[in-house]
């Protein structure tokens, strides 16, 4: 099992071609590094698939996910370039449910 202690949510869009190394580049670009057991999550223009980076502290995990209707739920661009994530925000995130309205706590908030 992967370990995950933290989830970072890049806000700008990544080639969903790239392989492991051209998105470690990126989380190093964006993030200024590849923390161990931190997961950095990338999405493409359309918001239909992601992928996912994990540093495990011995090598580098990449998976990716695609929904077959409708869209992630992402963030607007604007606000960050990058956003950290509570673990039942990526729950809801990777199912495509609105994610933003989960506060750290579990509880539903007011946007």
């Amino acid at each position: 099992m992967i370990r995950v202690e933290a989830i970072w949510l890049a806000t700008e869009p990544l080639d969903m071609r790239a392989g492991t190394d051209t998105v470690l580049a990126r989380v190093v670009k964006v993030f200024g590094a590849a923390r161990p057991r931190h997961a950095y999550l990338f999405t493409n223009k359309r918001a239909t698939r992601i992928k996912v980076l994990v540093y495990d502290g011995i090598g580098i995990w990449l998976a990716a996910r695609r929904l077959n209707r409708g869209r992630f739920v992402w963030t607007d661009g604007m606000t960050a370039i990058t956003t950290p994530l509570c673990r039942e925000q990526l729950d809801a995130l990777v199912l495509g449910l609105p994610w933003q309205r989960l506060g750290r706590d579990e509880a539903i908030t007011v946007l």
